[in-house]
């Protein structure tokens, strides 16, 4: 497995310092009025960040993703309790499936953790949690989606990052206008947003791209990102430790992080 590119990861830190300089960001919206006007305001900030004529096109040609908002308005699940967050996630059916896929291939979960410091059940339980192992991966434009939701007020400079390094992977041909990933415009297995995909993604299998619809290359992006955040090889990831804190980096959720910690590890017992 190779390290992330360092080009790439440079390309990002340039984009993010574009961003953050004095230009004036696009007026936001509550509804679809406003966005094709709202658009070519942003474009001119992607151009600004280094965005190519791909991107641009792509932004040129978004839709706005009224299902995107309905499903940030109503994200519940959050709010359930620890045991009626695992039931409706189907705790116990990735921890059984998470074992026999270690079992199945235990070289390639080892070799991540020799790399990266992440053991097996982490992994397996985020992949689980996800997409129910890439059973379903979203449905969703992802450039769509994160363009949206960039233009949506409510967590505008949140997701502006995102959406330019939607533009950038479209740029180098990673994805496309018709890329499909989640609601928030998170893509692939493990459902990276875009710019973390950008400057943490892994050519895990060594074919010379970065494929978050290929497992390899998700489980060793998702690995990477971990061990970039602070993850300590060797260490426990249980509740009140220095990696179960860094599991706050994947989800905000506190439910998601302790779902994340008594799965990984059962599914590594």
């Amino acid at each position: 497995m190779r390290a992330p590119d360092l080009f790439r990861s440079a390309f990002l830190t340039a984009t993010l310092l574009a961003l953050s300089g004095p230009a004036i960001a696009a007026n936001c919206g509550n509804t679809a009025n406003g966005f094709e006007q709202w658009k070519a305001g942003f474009a001119a900030e992607a151009r600004r960040a280094g965005v190519g004529a791909r991107g641009l096109q792509a932004l040129a040609t978004t839709r706005y993703a009224s299902r995107t908002i309905a499903a940030d308005r109503n994200q519940k699940s959050f709010r359930y309790s620890l045991e009626k967050f695992m039931q409706v996630r189907g705790a116990n059916t990735i921890i059984a499936q998470g074992r026999k896929r270690k079992a199945q291939n235990p070289a390639f979960y080892q070799s991540l953790e020799r790399i990266y410091g992440v053991p097996a059940g982490v992994l397996i339980a985020i992949h689980g949690m996800e997409t129910a192992f890439g059973g379903f991966m979203g449905d969703s434009g992802v450039v769509s989606a994160i363009v949206t939701l960039t233009y949506d007020c409510r967590r505008s400079d949140f997701f502006r990052p995102h959406a330019i390094g939607a533009l950038v992977l479209v740029d180098q041909g990673s994805i496309t206008l018709a890329t499909k990933g989640a609601r928030h415009g998170e893509l692939g297995h493990t459902q990276f947003l875009p710019g973390n995909a950008l400057r943490y993604g892994v050519d895990g299998n060594g074919d010379g791209r970065i494929d978050f619809y290929n497992q390899v290359d998700a489980l060793a992006s998702t690995a990477n990102y971990l061990r970039a955040k602070g993850w300590k090889p060797g260490q426990p990831y249980h509740k009140g430790t220095h990696n179960y804190a860094v599991l706050k980096e994947w989800n905000a959720a506190s439910v998601y992080q302790e779902s994340l910690s008594i799965m990984g590890a059962r599914i590594d017992q």
